[in-house]
């Protein structure tokens, strides 16, 4: 795994988007941006902030870098440790739960060869549990880096997981024959008949 760098700056592009963020906030609120820098620094950082990049972020909001430390520290979605190339989270909220996450969660561990909490060994993915996703109508959810994966059971996870292992990147959405949120038994309602 990486270790942590000495300095950090934000590359030519990201440094525009940066710029984007600051741009909405008057100068004495400038401290409000450190939520979205910080996650244009962890994207540029591989997937986790080192000390230098947040020591930067501070730098550049005028906040004691303790400050910064805290929000990396408060929210599931920041890293200040290495991780792997993609974040895998099952969600195990009851809804899932019910729908059979226990299940979703042995399958990905069996084929990462990793725990929850953990990176598997080729530095591929990390793995964890989320606590509600907000997708409940089509549980179980997997969200894989930016995207939901739904109606997701252990053969399907395990070939999420084969796919992205591969270089692919599947269509993110249902994972069995359904139209979005529609019931998967099919429209029970307005089906023209006596409608």
């Amino acid at each position: 795994m990486s270790e942590q760098p000495e300095t950090f700056a934000f590359d030519a592009d990201n440094a525009a988007l940066v710029n984007k963020h600051l741009a909405k906030y008057p100068e004495d609120r400038k401290a409000s941006a450190v939520l979205p820098l910080l996650d244009i620094a962890q994207r540029q950082c591989g997937g986790w902030l080192p000390r230098a990049a947040m020591d930067h972020i501070a730098d550049m909001l005028d906040m004691a870098p303790i400050r910064v430390y805290e929000v990396v520290s408060f929210y599931e979605m920041y890293h200040d440790t290495p991780r792997g190339k993609h974040e895998l989270r099952v969600c195990t909220t009851t809804p899932c739960w019910l729908r059979g996450s226990t299940d979703i969660v042995a399958a990905c561990e069996d084929e990462l060869g990793c725990k929850v909490g953990q990176t598997s060994d080729d530095g591929v993915f990390s793995l964890g549990e989320f606590e509600c996703l907000g997708a409940c109508v089509n549980a179980p959810i997997i969200w894989i880096d930016d995207d939901y994966y739904e109606d997701v059971d252990p053969d399907s996870a395990r070939k999420l997981i084969q796919a992205f292992r591969k270089g692919e990147k599947p269509e993110p959405g249902t994972m069995i024959d359904r139209q979005t949120s529609a019931p998967a038994s099919g429209l029970t309602t307005l089906t023209g008949a006596g409608d």
